[in-house]
């Protein structure tokens, strides 16, 4: 089939640059390619999407669904939580010394537990670097003008990511039961992973003063990125 400048939006055409009017017949341009030829070909491109995308779904599902079968009772809000158990904070966006939305809504939760002496250590486990703010001794200094103890606070900057929070509360700082304090899209992943390496770990959902479309972007990163992502750092 020959492109047709009459149908300028033409599904055989690559492009929408009409063809020339060559000896009485359409014939495709440089900028027009026609798919003469190429119909088993694009069986076959169609068939692969159609994998591809079967094989994306079972990526998602099958990580939702550990994600969920390693999280089930094992998450609660801070009034239900009945401790006492170190508190792991996964740390967040800082911005010139003070917590962004999301790690200050685990750090007030935090505190909450502290309080209620549901949590008597607490590491505050992120980046450290100057670059991203030094998210532990930001966090550090939060806890502590709202009366937390300097001794029952513990700083582990190398936390750059969920999985290696937990394993290094595990394998630096000794922990092998803790609650893991984020926010509900977060927790079920963080649980997973900190059981995996080795902590008996449940997780209290994190209050989250935070824009709704943040929060809307964080789920759907969660489900489609985030969560695979953690499974595939289990099984490969």
């Amino acid at each position: 089939m020959l492109c047709d400048p009459r149908h300028t939006w033409a599904a055989d055409c690559f492009s929408i640059v009409p063809a020339v009017h060559r000896g009485g017949r359409y014939r495709a341009t440089d900028r027009c390619f026609t798919v003469r030829g190429f119909g088993v070909l694009g069986g076959f491109g169609r068939a692969a999407v159609l994998v591809g995308l079967v094989v994306v779904e079972l990526i998602v599902t099958v990580a939702a669904t550990w994600m969920y079968v390693a999280s089930v009772g094992r998450i609660f809000d801070a009034d239900e939580f009945a401790g006492p158990r170190t508190a792991l904070v996964l740390g967040s966006l800082v911005d010139d010394g003070e917590p962004g939305d999301y790690v200050r809504g685990r750090l007030d939760t935090t505190l909450a537990l502290y309080r209620s002496g549901k949590t008597d250590r607490i590491i505050n486990s992120g980046n450290g670097s100057a670059e991203a703010g030094n998210e532990p001794a930001v966090m550090r200094a939060y806890l502590q003008e709202r009366g937390v103890p300097a001794a029952d606070i513990v700083d582990d900057p190398a936390g750059f990511d969920t999985e290696a929070s937990c394993r290094r509360a595990h394998d630096v700082f000794g922990e092998r039961e803790m609650v893991v304090v984020t926010q509900d899209f977060h927790l079920a992943r963080a649980i997973a992973l900190c059981r995996d390496r080795g902590v008996d770990a449940v997780g209290v959902n994190a209050e989250c003063p935070c824009p709704t479309l943040t929060i809307v972007r964080n789920h759907v990163r969660e489900l489609f990125f985030a969560q695979p992502r953690a499974l595939w750092s289990i099984v490969g």
